[in-house]
């Protein structure tokens, strides 16, 4: 097994490589998000090919993780078992989707913009904390 020390130091380079994956894309840009969710106006599609990207760069690793039990470091693997669509899911989708088309941020973007002190990404986090804040209050939430 890895030491705890070897596992952050590949977390903090897989972190360093998609923040700068997000820089060198434009996506820490609200304006350019805003811009992809906007089309009957200025429509920018460069955000539909970062995805794209993105997912073809993620599909043959999720397929390979999918016949192990264990991470690379040795702990216990964990992905989601749950493949159905619920209600708390589509409202969830929902309140995702309204806070980044009005913010123009999601969490990655916004983690990267915070790294910077930039006051739009400081709100957009603070905001979100909050919003962790509450949902540990609610009753009935998983695990």
């Amino acid at each position: 097994m890895k030491s705890r020390a070897a596992e952050a130091a590949i977390a903090a380079l897989c972190g360093l490589l998609f923040g700068l994956g997000l820089i060198l894309s434009g996506m820490t840009d609200p304006a350019r998000v805003q811009d992809f969710l906007d089309p009957a106006g200025s429509w920018n599609p460069s955000l539909a090919f970062v995805m794209a990207g993105a997912i073809g760069v993620a599909v043959l690793p999720f397929q390979w993780l999918r016949r192990r039990q264990r991470t690379l470091g040795g702990a216990p693997l964990q992905l989601p078992a749950s493949h159905g669509i619920t209600p708390r899911l589509v409202l969830g989708s929902v309140l995702f989707g309204i806070g980044w088309g009005l913010a123009g941020f999601c969490p990655g973007p916004a983690l990267v913009g915070l790294g910077s002190a930039w006051q739009p990404a400081l709100i957009f986090c603070a905001g979100m904390l909050g919003g962790f804040g509450l949902f540990s209050l609610l009753p009935g939430r998983p695990g």
